[in-house]
């Protein structure tokens, strides 16, 4: 493993610890709204502050945008992109279905990754060049080449409502092309899953550049495509994103362009 992703994994873990001694007193948990339905306590903040701990002992000269305090640190060719907990509203309920993310870019480029899942003590990791492992097994995208008998992951719009009814409409029509559509309510690991081959493809309009880094690097060097709506590689800039097996992207990714909205940036 390069020491680079060592000192992410070292990292995600440390937050795992505060993740975890919370997730046992979520009574006590102190929630507010950064926006409406979407959360942020406590647990989200000392996490976040013990990822760039770590970080910042080993890379002081690096930036950092991280979800709950934005961007920080030198100018660099090095950022961290980070979320100390993706699925907050899960975590919050005690649905055990939540993660840690972590992504390096230099000048831009995703370089290193790394999402955690506590509760299952799933650590998957990529390198730029180097492939795409779960707790050091390698891994690689599903072979399937039917949208048909595909799972497909996805996340509901629930922070701005602009474009429910164009992605109820993708829904609507996904639904019936594919095996199944899943919705788990953490980003980070449902392209972990893609990555994985648990899911054959993804997509999401909305998110944030912590949200998905991680994941995009994953599944590309698991051997998988990822794009914004138009085909491009502008997601982190946009937050719209697809993702998938070469085959399944291929198929899925026709059908979010049609519905897609003229005034919504690919």
């Amino acid at each position: 493993m390069h020491a680079t992703l060592n000192i992410a994994v070292k990292a995600a873990r440390r937050a795992a610890t505060v993740i975890n001694r919370a997730s046992t007193q979520l009574d006590l948990l102190t929630v507010q709204s950064k926006s409406p339905n979407d959360f942020v306590t406590e647990v989200d903040r000392a996490a976040e502050q013990a990822i760039i701990e770590v970080l910042r002992d080993a890379f002081p000269g690096h930036g950092i945008l991280a979800e709950e305090s934005g961007e920080s640190g030198p100018e660099s060719e090095f950022t961290w992109i980070i979320d100390p907990l993706d699925g907050t509203t899960n975590f919050i309920h005690g649905l055990p279905q939540y993660a840690v993310s972590i992504a390096q870019t230099k000048n831009g480029v995703l370089e290193h990754a790394v999402v955690y899942d506590p509760n299952t003590n799933e650590m998957f990791t990529a390198s730029r060049g180097a492939g795409a492992f779960l707790n050091d097994r390698r891994i690689r995208v599903s072979r399937r080449t039917r949208l048909n008998e595909a799972l497909i992951g996805t996340g509901f719009p629930f922070r701005q409502f602009d474009h429910v009814d164009a992605y109820l409409a993708m829904f609507k029509e996904l639904t019936q092309k594919t095996a199944g559509i899943r919705r788990p309510g953490a980003a980070s690991l449902d392209l972990a899953y893609v990555a994985a081959g648990r899911f054959d493809g993804f997509w999401e309009m909305g998110l944030s550049p912590w949200d998905m880094a991680a994941g995009v690097l994953l599944i590309q060097e698991a051997g998988g495509l990822v794009s914004d709506l138009s085909g491009e590689a502008n997601y982190l800039t946009t937050g719209n994103l697809v993702a998938g097996t070469p085959k399944i992207f291929g198929q899925l990714l026709p059908i979010i362009q049609a519905w897609r909205p003229a005034n919504l940036q690919a």
